[in-house]
Order: C-alpha cells, then sequence, then structure tokens
C-alpha cells in the first residue's frame, strides 16, 4: 500500500482488491438481473476506463426480457446462413444464459489522430471495468465472443453500424449455485524486467 494512504482508508482499500482478485466468470446466470441503480454504476465504472483523447468510443445496448428470444433467433438465423448444417439452437440457448445482455460496441471517432486500434483497447477496458463492477456488486458477470461477433447479420439486427465492431456480450445475472473462484495463478511467470540492453531477449 502506498505509504501516503491514511490509515482510515487502508482497511477498505485492501478489501477492495482482495474483491478484485477473486473475480471470475460464473455460468451459469439466472434472475434477478442487476438493478437499476447497480447498472448504473456499472456503466459509471465504464466511463472510468483509460480513454487517449477522451474520445468515449464506446457504446452499450442492453438486451433483457423477450428480446433475448429474438437475439437468439437473429443468433440461429446468422449461423444457419453461415453454415446450412450448423445447429442454430445451440445459438437460441445461448442467448438465454442470463437474464440481461450486454452488447459491447466500439464506437470510434475517425478519423482522429489517436488510432481506431487504441480507440477499441479503450472500449475493451471500459468492459473489463463493468465486469468488475458487477462483481463488486455482487453480481455475476463474464464475457462471450464467438461467430456471432463478427457476423454483419447480427450487426445489422442490433443497429450496430458499419464504422462500428462489436467487441462481444457481457452477460450479467445472479449464479445459479454459489461458486468458488479458481486458484490464483501465480503472475510471477508472465513478468520480465527490461534493464537497458538493446535487443535482450526476455527471460521466460
Amino acid at each position: 500500500m502506498h505509504p501516503d494512504i491514511p490509515t482510515t482508508e487502508v482497511t477498505a482499500r485492501e478489501a477492495a482488491l482482495d474483491l478484485l482478485l477473486s473475480r471470475h466468470s460464473p455460468w451459469p446466470l439466472t434472475e434477478p438481473a442487476p438493478s437499476a441503480a447497480d447498472l448504473k454504476l456499472v456503466f459509471d465504472a465504464a466511463m472510468r476506463a483509460p480513454d487517449h483523447g477522451q474520445l468515449r468510443p464506446w457504446r452499450f445496448i442492453t438486451i433483457r426480457g423477450d428480446a433475448r428470444v429474438k437475439l437468439g433467433e437473429v443468433y440461429a438465423q446468422a449461423a444457419r446462413e453461415r453454415d446450412p448444417g450448423s445447429d442454430g439452437e445451440r445459438f437460441r440457448i445461448k442467448a438465454m444464459a442470463a437474464p440481461m445482455i450486454i452488447a459491447v460496441v466500439a464506437h470510434p471517432t475517425v478519423p482522429h489522430k489517436v488510432p481506431v486500434g487504441e480507440q477499441e483497447l479503450s472500449v475493451a477496458a471500459a468492459a473489463m471495468n463493468m465486469l468488475n463492477a458487477l462483481h463488486m456488486l455482487g453480481w455475476g458477470g463474464f464475457w462471450a465472443t464467438g461467430p456471432n461477433s463478427y457476423d454483419r447479420r447480427v450487426y445489422k439486427a442490433l443497429g450496430v453500424g458499419d464504422a462500428e465492431r462489436l467487441l462481444g456480450f457481457l452477460y450479467a445475472g445472479t449464479p445459479k449455485e454459489p461458486s468458488q473462484p479458481p486458484s490464483r495463478m501465480a503472475s510471477e511467470p508472465f513478468v520480465t524486467e527490461w534493464t537497458g540492453a538493446v535487443g535482450e531477449a526476455p527471460a521466460v
């Protein structure tokens, strides 16, 4: 903990970090979905993502209730058009895997000195903030992609424009059963230090 943090804040900050380190992706999720008040906090957390140029290059589409059934139909039809032998039912079921789905859309400003790739990284960071907020508020959440995240037929159904990109779907709800996060993976094998030697190969 930074030495300048007041001692009165240390316990709360440590508790928040413990929560962050316990985040995982529980499956399946069921009712209820996040409340309106909690959902606002989740979207507020998205606004705190790193954002070069303060472009706010994101937008989010909430899908719940019977709209999930419609989304499942869109998924299934797109799957059949990609592959006539595809099991469309599998995609219908996927749309019902949580009481709420949030489509994460990159809405870049172009042209701009901040490259589109950087803007999309900001959107991904916003989505991660949302997952962290869901977890800290006691909800379950997971991020799903797959072929429907890249299918222009799905884009059209959701009103995603040609200049936009769908980065996936956040599923939100209540874990059907209490779940424990997986054991924490050691971070050391993934961290190296560059000591200044040009061309130095990092140890792995």
